[in-house]
């Protein structure tokens, strides 16, 4: 029996014929007494979808001189648009026919994104999709549909436009809008597109600024160039004067030029003054003077010159002649003794070295004038983050870095800087939750150790003749 059932099984293989089946471009090889297509794969177990092809064709049968079967699988497609979501399984890769296939319309001036790549617009009616044999990872694609918008872009310019964009930064981009930090645009750049909005780009304009040997280059939405130059910094001293005049319209591409005016008078035979010399005297305490009254001496002729930005222009004599004495230097001698002395104070004693009656101010990081979006908001001169006990100093009165002691307010340290912050004056700095107001005068007390380099002269400044020193 055993024999038997051998030579059965042996005839049977015999009539099993070798089949090659290329599914999506990858071959494998069965054997099989079948003949008809779907049968042969379906003894193969591979699955077919009314997208998929197949060769021969499923419902044929294979010749006797056919051992091939193709097999090439449909591409799973999503559509997502106009808040709905298609799925389907198609063989086309053209970006039209596959929209066709989901029954969905695409604009001209519609975006549409393949697996999140947005495809040109000017190509929605051409582009085409490589797909290479075997090919059949999903393919998600999202249309973005085309808004009316208006732009106003000034002086006259303004464009009805279709845009996909999802807000106004993205429209005026696609748009081709070159924009600048000093451009207003409304609304701003982050708000969503809606149909009919209506975005308003005032454009900066490009300034030049000749000043003190360098050129500034600025963009702005002011109207006069006395007001660009107050927004620079730039001050005009004396009879310093600009080239156009600070009362001129602000036009693109306007070059402005600072012209720095400098007098001096040479004396010749005339009336000369005496200088005045700062010496310094360790005899004396810091902080302490000694005057020592100078006497005029005489020139017999005075010249007056007239220098603009360093180059003299106009030179005018004067003819009189005066014979008298020489000058005799005013000497202001000051004090160079540092004495350390100890202050006791609600939280025990300090020893100090200088004293100095400075006017007080107050400020928090919400205060200093600094944007809450700028990179470094919130952080002082020397880097710290703002808080209680940082005090904002004149570096060329208390160096950054000097411990000090006001009374009231506790020890701080100098550790920031600020434009009106010159002279004997502070500016206590407190967090934006506890911050207290000050008007006043009071004493510093700059603490040990004693630097190594001090400014022995300190300036007469600020000076308020209606509050009290």
């Amino acid at each position: 029996m055993a024999a038997t059932i051998g030579v059965m099984a042996f005839g049977y293989a015999s009539t099993l014929t070798p089949i090659s089946i290329v599914v999506d471009g990858q071959a494998r090889s069965i054997r099989t007494n079948q003949r008809a297509v779907e049968t042969v794969l379906r003894e193969a177990g591979i699955s077919i979808e009314p997208a998929d092809i197949v060769g021969p064709d499923l419902t044929a049968e294979l010749a006797p001189d056919q051992s091939t079967i193709i097999v090439q699988h449909a591409r799973p497609v999503t559509i997502i648009a106009d808040g709905n979501t298609y799925r389907l399984q198609s063989q086309s890769t053209a970006l039209v026919d596959l929209l066709t296939e989901a029954k969905v319309k695409l604009g001209p001036d519609d975006l549409a994104t393949a697996n999140n790549q947005p495809i040109d617009r000017a190509a929605n009616q051409t582009h085409r999709f490589v797909r290479q044999p075997g090919d059949v990872s999903p393919l998600k694609i999202v249309l973005r549909r085309a808004q009316p918008i208006t732009l106003d872009l000034g002086n006259g310019d303004v464009r009805q436009v279709q845009s996909p964009a999802s807000t106004v930064g993205q429209a005026l981009e696609e748009a081709g809008v070159e924009l600048h930090l000093a451009d207003r645009i409304t609304p701003d750049l982050n708000t969503a597109l809606t149909p009919g909005l209506k975005i308003e780009v005032e454009q900066s304009k490009l300034i030049h600024v000749d000043v003190d040997g360098r050129t500034l280059h600025t963009r702005t939405l002011r109207q006069s160039l006395g007001e660009v130059l107050a927004d620079l910094g730039v001050t005009l001293i004396g009879q310093d004067y600009t080239q156009p005049p600070l009362e001129s319209a602000v036009e693109a591409n306007t070059s402005v030029k600072i012209v720095r005016v400098r007098e001096e008078v040479l004396i010749e035979q005339e009336t000369i003054p005496f200088d005045t010399v700062t010496i310094p005297d360790p005899t004396l305490e810091l902080d302490t003077n000694f005057e020592q009254a100078g006497r005029s001496g005489v020139s017999q002729k005075r010249t007056m010159i007239r220098y603009e930005n360093g180059q003299e222009v106009k030179r005018v004599a004067d003819p009189d002649f005066v014979v008298l004495q020489a000058p005799q230097n005013k000497e202001l001698r000051y004090g160079t003794n540092i004495v350390i002395r100890t202050l006791d104070t609600p939280s025990g004693p300090i020893e100090y070295w200088r004293k100095i009656r400075a006017y007080a101010t107050s400020y928090s990081a919400a205060t200093s004038g600094t944007p809450r979006t700028a990179k470094w908001y919130g952080i002082t001169a020397t880097g710290l983050p703002m808080k209680k006990g940082l005090v904002a100093v004149d570096p060329s009165v208390i160096r950054l870095g000097t411990q000090l002691y006001v009374d009231g307010y506790g020890v701080g340290l100098a550790a920031d800087t600020g434009s009106g912050v010159r002279g004997r004056w502070v500016d206590l700095g407190y967090d934006d939750d506890n911050l207290q107001g000050w008007w006043w005068w009071v004493d510093v007390y700059l603490l040990t150790p004693v630097p190594a380099n001090i400014p022995y002269s300190l300036p007469n400044w600020p000076t308020y003749p209606d509050r009290r020193r």
